[in-house]
């Protein structure tokens, strides 16, 4: 069984392997071991809060394979992005030049850069490793986030943002920084991603051209990866387009990735999920070809668990969810405590 929870000191190890794994672009997780300590000591510190309005916390989960004890996968929520360190973005906008006298009219596309999404909570860091991509790990390690922020909306803001990771190779170059870089930058892409993982966002401010590009001064290859995910982040990107979230013209500044956002109240897995109390019981008969996968959590905070089963079933009648007594221990459930659902 796999369960999501909190990430606590003793996930270092796992964190760093992760960070690791996760390759060029995954800017969250930088492979560098101060700042992967101070990510959990603030996650730690954030669970542990008595709020009930977003400020700068950061919420981060590991999930866990109950049989094992590996950790195979990690995300992570932003209540309040932008507040402490400025989040830019270009936005995609158009600039019409038009002159009635020689008969032009001409639409163009500029970027210009922005902090629009300031005080929005965001939704990153989330990576499975390789060998658990398989069945439905993957969907529910991005849908349970949806779980932790419908328990406890009054943690979050009313607009979630999710920046998609943009084009770049096997060496991680963005076709879309090399311009950048050429006239502005003079670094190369993974060294400016790194400095972004490490916090370091001044060099954006100081460098970055001041006034909105016209999108057709840049190079034909940079044009074409502007609001373009990575092929590997693909997946990701439907998911989240499934769950109500929609690309408004916002993408990151180094590769041109979209940035895709959603009302709190209007994601999916938000609308649909449910709240009852628990019926602890094995059932009956569990097929586990046409059964629904349910995944359910408690309704904990620093103790919040969540995970995916076949061995759960929604009585409608009595408004009430049976759940298997593994199920239950894993969720730190007792009879007659209550639990958040949906259809995975």
């Amino acid at each position: 069984m796999h369960v999501l929870r909190p990430i606590t000191a003793s996930d270092f190890d796992a964190l760093k392997q992760i960070a690791i794994e996760s390759g060029h672009g995954f800017t969250s997780l930088p492979v560098n071991d101060a700042l992967l300590l101070e990510k959990i000591e603030r996650a730690e510190r954030s669970f542990a809060k008595d709020i009930n309005q977003p400020q700068d916390e950061s919420y981060l989960f590991v999930l866990e394979d109950s049989q094992t004890g590996e950790v195979v996968g990690t995300t992570a929520i932003e209540a309040a992005v932008g507040l402490t360190v400025p989040l830019y973005h270009y936005h995609l906008g158009k600039t019409v030049h038009h002159s009635r006298t020689l008969n032009v009219y001409n639409t163009v596309d500029i970027l210009s850069m922005c902090n629009d999404y300031t005080g929005c909570s965001e939704i990153c860091t989330l990576f499975l490793r390789e060998d658990s991509r398989k069945g439905l790990a993957g969907r529910f390690l991005s849908r349970s986030r949806f779980l932790f922020m419908a328990q406890h909306s009054e943690r979050f803001a009313d607009t979630i943002i999710a920046e998609m990771r943009g084009v770049s190779d096997e060496q991680g170059h963005s076709p879309f920084w090399q311009w950048l870089e050429e006239h502005f930058f003079s670094i190369e892409f993974p060294q400016a991603d790194h400095l972004v993982g490490l916090g370091d966002k001044v060099f954006i401010s100081e460098l970055m051209p001041k006034y909105p590009i016209y999108a057709n001064l840049l190079s034909k290859k940079a044009q074409a990866v502007i609001g373009k995910v990575h092929e590997k982040t693909k997946p990701a990107l439907k998911l989240l387009e499934k769950e109500g979230f929609e690309h408004r013209g916002y993408v990151d500044l180094f590769d041109a990735g979209p940035t895709v956002e959603a009302k709190l109240g209007n994601i999916r897995s938000v609308r649909e999920s449910l709240v009852c109390p628990i019926s602890i019981g094995e059932l009956d008969y569990v097929d586990e070809q046409s059964s629904d996968t349910l995944a359910i959590c408690n309704q904990g905070v620093s103790d919040f668990r969540a995970t995916f089963t076949k061995h759960a079933h929604y009585n409608h009648a009595k408004h009430t969810l049976v759940i298997s007594h593994a199920v239950a221990h894993a969720l730190k459930l007792k009879q007659g405590d209550a639990a958040r659902f949906f259809r995975l």
